[in-house]
């Protein structure tokens, strides 16, 4: 059983664990339920009062940080668009366009003994695809998380974010980085109002 982390927190990942080499990470969410009843397929789909539905696309995506929390060349974001990284330490299993089902609507896979000795930290983020223009954000959602598990599925760590996300378009999520020759996580759960990946990433260039 992992475990279960409040923002902020951090742990230890790899001290004790010298084996561990290979992380499954996954994130999910769940839509807002609706007086309207139902609640819909798509990412956090929500059934509006009338009946019409609103699907909204979420994409989560890893940023590859140097030790000045940069990130260096464009092929270190792993996203629907670049589903892995130069150096293979970090691969994205694809974006999920139904949001349905129970458990992690997206994973990504983490070689730990691959990651460049120039990146220190791998921040993941979600951020809602043209929301400017949909008006949708992060209060349409509940019940997200991130979680680590080991490559047999054994999780290691679960946040759950339940702070209050109205009006945020993009979530640092959590972030997987390196401390004196360890890897350790660290529960972010921060939302900001950038209206695009390429808005969001901006920041770290």
């Amino acid at each position: 059983m992992g475990i279960n982390l409040t923002k902020g927190q951090k742990i230890d990942l790899t001290k004790g664990n010298a084996g561990l080499n290979e992380l499954l990470v996954g994130l999910g969410w769940d839509p807002v339920a609706s007086a309207g009843g139902g609640g819909g397929g798509g990412f956090f789909g929500k059934l509006l009062g009338g009946g019409s539905k609103v699907e909204i696309d979420c994409d989560a995506s890893v940023l590859l940080l140097n030790d000045n929390g940069k990130i260096s060349k464009k092929e270190n974001i792993v996203y629907f668009g670049n589903l892995k990284s130069p150096c293979g330490s970090v691969q994205h299993l694809g974006d999920n366009l139904t949001g349905a089902g129970d458990g992690d609507d997206e994973q990504v896979i983490v070689q730990l003994n691959k990651v460049p000795a120039d990146v220190q930290r791998l921040v993941f983020v979600v951020n809602i695809y043209d929301s400017q223009k949909r008006k949708q954000d992060f209060g349409m959602i509940q019940n997200a998380f991130i979680r680590v598990a080991d490559k047999n599925g054994q999780e290691l760590a679960r946040y759950n974010l339940t702070d209050n996300y109205a009006g945020k378009t993009a979530l640092l999520v959590g972030e997987v980085y390196r401390r004196q020759g360890d890897w350790k996580f660290a529960a972010l759960g921060e939302g900001t109002h950038d209206a695009s990946l390429s808005e969001l990433i901006a920041k770290y260039r």
